[in-house]
């Protein structure tokens, strides 16, 4: 049997504290601390804890090149069993084939180290992040204030006034006046469909390619309406399609080049169920006609900048680059959007069949009509949003 490291590896000192009556009540800091040594390992869903002797040993095996397992004395033979039942060792015999099928598709990923592990730690599964904010009574502005004290200054300042260079103001446009009226929506009307040639233009100004340039059958570069590193636009989008007409409801992914949706199996439990879950319980957007998942084909991307320290950043810029054109384009066709980082990456990847190392959600959008009223509060400071609302739901009536 040969035997190496796995390829991304990262080991943590962590130390817990904990509260300790016994060292309260004998004049001590009422507090306990424990210290211990973790393994993290980005083609593992759980860290792992590692001893002196552990470390040691895995310090001393190579990730790259593989190694006999015989070669090792017998005090390291006898650690070698449960380093290789975690999956921080690897072997070729057929012991734990699923950590090392993990293994070789992080290997062929060309990920640079610290982005797959912070990419891969960083996944939530399951989380209600509303009903966390709402336990700790975190859900408005001023509850932040109150528990965080006052942030950061709204407006930084390098130099005084008298070294300051004053800009004219100049008189907007029709584009100026579309770019006041980008708000993120929180409040969609999810009984009014969204006609079928609205959906279509709008994934056909974010996500369809515009053109090609074809430097063989096999290497096809893209032209979107967003820029991406590298001209690579590794990044698909994936739907949560509740309330279009002519469209049953359910999972797609759309196809950039051909302008199509395939339709993809429905989750394991009732599809607004799936995307509030998706949404980690952001129920003022789950119900949004239209939700695409952003995710990233990571080997497109890595296929060029290799093992690259900007590779993963290149893709977080593309997501918001994409949810821009996304809340611009909604914005002048009357729409609202939003687009949330606060996801459950985890069921979002078990939900449309994605790997993670391969294939994972970044961040969500969403478009869909506005209520008629608003029940959740938005950021419309101007009033470029609700009050022309109002004004038209007014007018509406005064004419009729």
């Amino acid at each position: 049997m040969r035997i190496r490291r796995c390829t991304v590896l990262f080991l943590e000192p962590r130390e817990e504290v904990d509260f300790d009556l016994e060292s309260l009540l004998t004049g001590g800091a009422g507090l306990s601390r424990t210290r211990r040594w973790l393994a993290l390992a980005a083609h593992l869903d759980a860290e792992v804890e590692v001893d002196a002797p552990h470390r040691e040993l895995l310090g001393r095996l190579s990730p790259g090149e593989w190694q006999e397992a015989d070669s090792l004395d017998a005090e390291e033979s006898a650690l070698l069993a449960e380093l290789i039942d975690s999956g921080l060792v690897i072997a070729d015999d057929g012991r734990r084939a699923a950590h090392r099928e993990r293994d070789e598709v992080l290997r062929a990923g060309h990920w640079w180290p610290p982005a797959a592990m912070m990419h891969r730690l960083a996944r939530w599964e399951g989380l209600d992040s509303v009903s966390r904010m709402e336990a700790n009574e975190m859900t408005t502005a001023a509850d932040l204030r109150r528990k965080l004290g006052p942030p950061p200054t709204h407006a930084f300042e390098r130099k005084d006034a008298p070294d300051r260079v004053p800009l004219p103001r100049i008189d907007g446009n029709e584009f100026d006046a579309m770019l006041a009226r980008r708000a993120t929506c929180r409040n969609f009307d999810g009984e009014r469909a969204l006609p079928l040639t609205l959906c279509a233009h709008m994934l056909q100004r974010v996500f369809a390619a515009q053109s090609q340039v074809r430097v063989d059958d096999d290497t096809v570069f893209l032209k979107k309406h967003t820029p991406s590193g590298g001209g690579l636009h590794p990044t698909e989008a994936y739907l949560i399609v509740q309330n279009v007409d002519g469209l049953a409801p359910g999972l797609y992914h759309y196809h950039s080049v051909d302008h199509v949706l395939e339709r993809l199996p429905a989750p394991d439990e009732p599809l607004e169920q799936f995307a509030r879950r998706a949404l980690a319980g952001q129920h003022w957007f789950s119900d949004a006609p239209v939700l695409a998942v952003l995710a990233p084909r990571y080997a497109r991307s890595f296929w060029k900048y290799r093992h690259h320290a900007k590779a993963y950043r290149a893709l977080v810029l593309d997501s918001g680059h994409l949810s821009q054109t996304l809340y611009l384009s909604a914005t002048e066709l009357g729409l609202g959007a939003f687009v949330t980082s606060a996801i459950n990456e985890v069921d979002i990847e078990h939900g449309f069949g994605l790997d993670p190392l391969a294939e994972g959600p970044l961040a969500v959008c969403g478009f869909g009509w506005r209520a008629p009223e608003m029940t959740t509060s938005e950021f419309d400071p101007a009033e470029e949003v609700w009050l022309r609302t109002a004004d038209a739901s007014e007018e509406g009536a005064e004419g009729a």
